[in-house]
Order: structure tokens, then sequence, then C-alpha cells
């Protein structure tokens, strides 16, 4: 053990090496760290962002929804009839 640096040289453990605390648990901010902004400004910026978003049109929302709902509906019945096809052959099985 003692080869493998498991054991000093008297059989005792060695001491564990002392590690720095992580940098995100130091208490001082970074050098360049950017300053907090207000919640006004923060709330200004959003909007500023929020009129660059490209909104869908009704009708593209429309077509989502569709194909959204008509997936869920062959989703749903896929999953149905495997379940009634499972169970069936469990009881078939086991009867």
């Amino acid at each position: 053990m003692q080869r493998q640096g498991q054991m000093t040289e008297d059989g005792q453990a060695p001491a564990a090496p002392r590690r720095e605390p992580p940098a995100a648990t130091r208490t001082r901010p970074a050098a360049g760290a950017p300053k907090r902004t207000s919640p006004r400004q923060f709330l200004h910026e959003v909007n500023v962002e929020m009129r660059k978003v490209a909104w869908p049109t009704r009708a593209e929302t429309a077509n989502y929804a569709t194909v959204v709902f008509v997936t869920l509906a062959v989703l749903m019945a896929l999953i149905f009839v495997l379940d009634l096809a499972f169970s069936k052959t469990a009881v078939f099985l086991f009867k």
C-alpha cells in the first residue's frame, strides 16, 4: 500500500491535500462582472426584445394546433390498441 501512495512510511494515511473553494463560492465579484440593472431597465429591455420576435399569424397558429391535436389523437389510438392487445395476450397466456 505504501508503493501505491495510500500509506506513509510510518503506516499512517497521508493527509488530504487542501483545496481552494470553487470560483462560484467566492464572495467577491470578478473584476469584469456586469452591474445589475434596475427592474425598470430590465422591463424596458424585455419589451425591446419582444418587439423583435416574429409572432405567428392566426392562421399559422390554427394550423399548428390542428397538427398537434391530430398527432395526439393518433398516438392515443395507437397506445390504446397496443394496451388492449397486450392485456388480451396476458389474459390468454396466464389463464
